[in-house]
C-alpha cells in the first residue's frame, strides 16, 4: 500500500498545536521533531545528523514565522513515511508570507522562507481549510 507522499507507509507522526506568541513553542517543536525522526534516514544511508538538523531548522523557522506574524497561534503536524519528511506549518490569518532577499543591514529577520526555498526538496503554500494558510516543506532521505 502506497502511503500520501508515496512510501510504503507512515513510520511516525508529530502534531502540536501552539498557542499565540509562545516562542517557547519553538524549541519544544525542534526537540519534538528531533525524536519523532530519530534515525531518519537509516544511517547506512549516511546524512542521519544532517537531515535532522536542515528538518530542525526549517521547521523552527516556520513556526517562528507563525507564532510571530500571526495572531491565532499555530498547528504544526510532521509526516516521516519511508524515505520522506514532510512537515506543515498552519497559522489562522488571511495573507500569504513573502519571501525576500536577507538583507545583513536589516539583522536576522526575512531569512526564514529563503532558508526554506533553499534547503528544502520541496515546499509551497497552501490555503488552509477554514481560515489561514499552510507553509510546508519536505526533505528526502539522503538528498538533505
Amino acid at each position: 500500500m502506497t502511503g500520501r507522499y508515496g512510501g510504503a507507509g507512515i513510520r511516525g507522526r508529530l502534531h502540536r498545536r501552539l498557542g499565540s506568541g509562545d516562542l517557547t513553542a519553538v524549541p519544544e517543536v525542534r526537540h519534538a521533531l528531533r525524536n519523532l525522526l530519530g534515525k531518519w534516514p537509516d544511517p547506512d544511508e549516511g546524512g542521519a545528523a544532517e537531515a535532522a538538523d536542515v528538518a530542525e531548522l526549517l521547521a523552527s523557522e516556520l513556526v517562528t514565522n507563525a507564532l510571530i506574524h500571526t495572531e491565532h497561534g499555530a498547528v504544526v503536524t510532521a509526516t516521516v513515511e519511508d524515505s520522506r519528511l514532510h512537515v506543515e506549518v498552519q497559522d489562522f490569518m488571511a495573507g500569504l508570507p513573502v519571501s525576500d532577499v536577507p538583507n545583513a543591514d536589516l539583522g536576522t529577520g526575512g531569512r526564514g522562507l529563503f532558508l526554506v526555498e533553499r534547503l528544502a526538496d520541496a515546499w509551497g503554500v497552501r490555503t488552509a481549510q477554514g481560515v489561514g494558510k499552510v507553509v510546508w516543506f519536505e526533505l528526502h532521505a539522503g538528498a538533505a
